[in-house]
């Protein structure tokens, strides 16, 4: 029922009579984390705020979080759909579907999340409607690094993680963990501590503080101290929602749908992670393993088997020059200073 009702809400609002001094927008928002995540705090509510004054009080956009409107995987067809006017995407949920934005999930790519989303958002505006065309693609940033997390040790070589069970972040690094003899177990990172608690897996992929947030601090006390990878998310607007705005009102969603709001919005999130790596820093029991020279170039060997494989995948989509197009990438991820060992 309250999809049913959201939908009309944004009806209603996108079809009132002509000759109204100006279009008022109700519009729902729609995420899977919790609503205590700094990225609501720092970056949803922002921006919403801004959306709110730049329309002056003509926008106004609810957020529903804690996959009150669907699963976390099912935000992109949410969106697509109407069952929310925007939603909140991490394409890696659904391995195979996404495969050019995949190249953000490559391993050892990004060395942050805030200059590198501005580079990740100017980069794949090239390639969103050709892989996204259902949806108004409007944002696109990533989270600082992740890292592997385990129960038990050691964890600092490929070689670790053969015979273990692993939740990945996304389909990349899913397919690194396979490569190296590891079983994936592909859970949203709303579902970690079940999984985690329960022993069915014994290793987990994530950044600092979406351990804590998600209650399993206690749980992995062993650490892969090396920035391993990352997620892109996608904000996307329901199209018929967006080319219904009013030229108005569309103008001020356009302004806050550039490379400078995804670094902006990634930015807050960044912050709190680098103080989360402090705090384990900080407590006793936590075990950190910073891999050797020969083990990190195993690392980087593995990487690269990950690499040509995401080049094969994009390449069968339809990608017409996979090797440049991650070029590219590389390139302005250098030149904002968010490449892979900056």
């Amino acid at each position: 029922m309250k999809k049913t009702l959201l939908a009309a809400v944004a009806t209603t609002a996108l079809t009132a009579p002509f000759g109204a001094s100006a279009q008022e927008v109700s519009l729902a928002f729609s995420h899977w984390l919790p609503p205590v995540h700094s990225l609501q705090s720092t970056g949803f509510e922002p921006w919403i705020e801004s959306i709110s004054e730049a329309s002056e009080g003509r926008i106004g956009i609810d957020i529903y979080p804690a996959q009150q409107l669907g699963a976390a995987p099912d935000h992109y067809d949410m969106a697509r759909d109407g069952i929310a006017d925007i939603t909140f995407i991490n394409p890696g949920y659904q391995a195979g579907r996404f495969p050019v934005i995949a190249a953000a999930e490559l391993p050892f790519l990004v060395s942050n999340g805030t200059t590198a989303s501005k580079a990740l958002h100017e980069w794949y505006m090239d390639y969103a409607e050709q892989e996204m065309p259902d949806v108004k693609v409007c944002l696109v940033h990533l989270h600082d690094p992740g890292m592997l997390h385990g129960t038990a040790g050691p964890l600092v070589a490929p070689s670790d993680l053969e015979g273990k069970n692993v939740r990945p972040p996304q389909a990349t690094i899913a397919k690194m963990i396979a490569t190296a003899g590891g079983s994936t177990v592909q859970v949203p990172v709303p579902e970690m501590r079940e999984i985690l608690s329960s022993g069915a897996v014994d290793i987990t992929a994530s950044p600092w503080n979406s351990l804590i947030l998600f209650g399993v601090d206690d749980v992995v006390t062993h650490h892969l101290d090396v920035p391993l990878y990352s997620v892109a998310f996608v904000y996307a607007i329901n199209k018929g929602v967006y080319e219904g705005l009013s030229d108005e009102n569309r103008a001020v969603i356009d302004n806050h749908c550039t490379p400078e709001w995804s670094q902006k919005i990634a930015t807050g999130w960044a912050e709190v992670e680098a103080g989360s790596r402090a705090d384990f820093e900080g407590r006793e029991g936590h075990t950190f393993y910073t891999p050797d020279d020969a083990q990190m170039a195993d690392w980087m060997a593995l990487s690269d088997t990950i690499r040509a494989g995401w080049a094969e995948d994009a390449a069968a989509a339809g990608l017409e020059d996979p090797q440049a197009a991650l070029q590219e990438l590389v390139d302005g991820l250098t030149e904002a200073g968010g490449a892979f060992g900056q």
